[in-house]
C-alpha cells in the first residue's frame, strides 16, 4: 500500500517540481504512468495478498524492462515517450528487485515460525 501512495505523491508532485528532489528527470506521460501505477497498487493491495503478489511480479518485470531500456536507449527518453535519467534508472532497478521479491520470495501464507 505505500508504494502505491508514494506513487500517486511522486505522479502529482512532478507535474509541479521537475527534477523531483532535484534528481529525478520526468515528463508528463512519466506522471502519468506513476499515478496509475499508484492507483492500480492500491486496488490490488486492497484485494488482498495474492493480487499484491501479483502486482509484485507484473510491475516488477514491466520496471525491469524500463530500467533496461533506460540504460540501452539514448538521449534519456524511453521510445520518445518517457523522459529518463541515470537516477531514474538506477531507482527503476531497485524497484524491480523490491517489487519482484514481494512476487515471488516474499513469504508464503500459513507459514509459520517456531
Amino acid at each position: 500500500m505505500l508504494f502505491g501512495v508514494i506513487f500517486l505523491v511522486v505522479g502529482i508532485l512532478g507535474f509541479f517540481n521537475n527534477p523531483i528532489l532535484g534528481l529525478f528527470e520526468v515528463n508528463t506521460v512519466h506522471n502519468l504512468i506513476h499515478i496509475v501505477s499508484g492507483i492500480i497498487a492500491l486496488a490490488m493491495v486492497s484485494k488482498g495478498e495474492a493480487q499484491a503478489k501479483l502486482f509484485g511480479k507484473v510491475f516488477g518485470i514491466v520496471y525491469a524492462l524500463v530500467a533496461v531500456l533506460g540504460f540501452l536507449l539514448p538521449g534519456g527518453d524511453i521510445f520518445g515517450l518517457m523522459t529518463v535519467n541515470m537516477a531514474d534508472n538506477v531507482l527503476h532497478i531497485v524497484l524491480a528487485i523490491v517489487f519482484l521479491w514481494v512476487g515471488f520470495g516474499s513469504m508464503k501464507s500459513g507459514m509459520q515460525t517456531a
